[in-house]
């Protein structure tokens, strides 16, 4: 088959930018797209922070101080380029210094949307001034989302760009990127009102995410769970009419997971690496952890670990009940990695005091204890309200460290309840979004912990479990072929 001409958009991409999954998405997309042989060119805006570490930059001729018109203001923006590491693509960078020369990739400030609108316009000029034209623009949640409006707009007329299809994914639909009213004049077009939701309108509000669900040719998100679960209940945090308005459903694709980084067998973070033939190196992992914790050391009991946001999204409220009755009840240990709301970092922390020896909560991030956490606990816990995909529950089952998760999102999609009986599933999987729920869970996997060869049989399910970008690139080449083809 043909190769395609891809544009990805986003706000963040890994290896350049990251503050949570969106980054991992698409910093996945573009190598592996590449991979199935299209040609793809990305594009993210130059904050200062990726200015300042990537010495490879290099600016783009023909793209340099250009003017772009937003509102009432004038910005000069230049293109700036790199090869993605590791591939021949193509990673453009809009520099911009008024707008993206500042101490965080997200920020508070007034012209905190202008700041993405012109990121898309700039893409969009950008690819007229190198004679681009996409087949496809894959544009990622409410920073990227006018672009499909303007596909249909500013450039509908374009000779290069008229005929280009619009993807819109959602990361995570909590996050819309509503601006006020007043900001109608920075779009840029005739009769703004017109194109926007009437009902937001009437409230004084643009929501750019509704735009993009409105106008882009096809709407994914990052798993066939949360697909429904969005369109279909209150998780759709008010898009669910807009969702369900669409000709076409939208498309569940669950993220892949990059298995360089996260396998037991060359984990570069790991001293000792393991496999499903040879798990000694588990436990040795189990005993750094241990140390380096300062937990009470007693690898024979079941170790819990937590590498989370602090968030309510993340289910920790249920916790507040369930973990220090089970402490009390139960002989385990509890690892938890993690930053956010205060009133959980106190809740963590007071556990910690509280059963020292068994307990330890380190504040913050640390990619080496993460790595560390799922190679040496037993057990990962993910209690999440909702999780439109997640990925340590994926990278918990490459490593035999079994999953605890509540039936919602990418979490539903990934892990299997299991059956003693039978010996079928990878992990434990609770329904209701209540603390007796999420106790009966522990519970239920610490008895399984209990029984030796039950427990192999469950990690040796676990660990045969494949969520490589593999397997889950084709369906978006699937989903790109559909569109052009329609």
């Amino acid at each position: 088959m043909p190769a395609l001409k891809l544009c990805v958009l986003s706000s963040e991409i890994l290896p350049y930018a990251k503050t949570g999954g969106l980054a991992d998405v698409a910093g996945a997309l573009v190598p592996n797209l590449r991979r199935l042989g299209h040609e793809v060119h990305a594009f993210m805006p130059l904050y200062s922070a990726v200015h300042a570490a990537r010495s490879e930059l290099h600016p783009v001729p023909g793209v340099q101080q250009l003017p772009l018109v937003i509102g009432d203001s004038e910005y000069r923006f230049s293109l700036q380029s790199a090869s993605f590491p590791g591939t021949d693509v193509a990673m453009y960078f809009i520099d911009c210094p008024a707008l993206y020369d500042r101490p965080t990739y997200y920020t508070n400030d007034p012209d905190e949307h202008r700041r993405f609108l012109a990121f898309t316009r700039a893409t969009l000029e950008s690819c007229r001034r190198l004679g681009l034209a996409p087949h496809i623009f894959h544009c990622n949640d409410w920073h990227t989302a006018f672009l499909p409006l303007y596909l249909k707009t500013l450039y509908a007329s374009d000779p290069l760009l008229s005929r280009a299809r619009s993807v819109l994914t959602i990361h995570n639909i909590g996050y819309q990127g509503v601006m006020p009213s007043a900001a109608a004049a920075d779009l840029g077009l005739e009769h703004p009102e017109s194109w926007l939701d009437a009902d937001d309108w009437a409230h004084g509000v643009i929501n750019p995410l509704k735009t993009g669900i409105r106008f882009a040719d096809a709407v994914t998100t990052v798993s066939p769970t949360y697909a429904r679960e969005i369109c279909d209940g209150p998780l759709g945090m008010g898009m669910q009419a807009i969702l369900r308005s669409r000709k076409d459903p939208v498309v569940g694709i669950l993220n892949g997971v990059d298995y360089k980084d996260w396998d037991p067998r060359h984990d570069p973070y790991l001293t000792s690496h393991f496999s499903p033939q040879d798990l000694r190196g588990k436990r040795k992992n189990k005993e750094l952890l241990i140390a380096a914790t300062r937990l009470e050391p007693a690898v024979a009991r079941p170790l819990i670990g937590m590498v989370t946001r602090l968030a309510e999204q993340k289910g920790i409220d249920l916790l507040f009940d369930a973990l220090p009755a089970l402490l009390q009840e139960c002989d385990f240990g509890l690892l938890v990695l993690g930053s956010g709301d205060p009133r959980y970092v106190a809740f963590f922390e007071g556990l910690a005091r509280r059963f020292p020896a068994r307990v330890a909560f380190r504040l913050g991030y640390d990619e080496a204890l993460a790595h560390l956490i799922e190679a040496g606990s037993d057990i990962f816990l993910m209690p999440s309200r909702y999780e439109p995909c997640g990925l340590n529950q994926m990278y918990s089952l490459r490593y035999g460290t079994i999953p605890i998760v509540r039936n919602t999102g990418g979490l539903a999609d990934s892990v299997q309840h299991f059956d003693a009986r039978s010996g079928q599933g990878t992990g434990c999987v609770f329904n209701d979004y209540d603390a007796p729920a999420v106790r009966w869970a522990i519970e239920t996997t610490l008895d399984w912990f209990a029984l030796p060869n039950t427990w192999q049989r469950l990690m040796q399910n676990a660990m045969a479990q494949d969520f490589s970008w593999t397997r889950q690139i084709v369906k978006y080449d699937d989903l790109y072929r559909g569109m052009l083809s329609a």
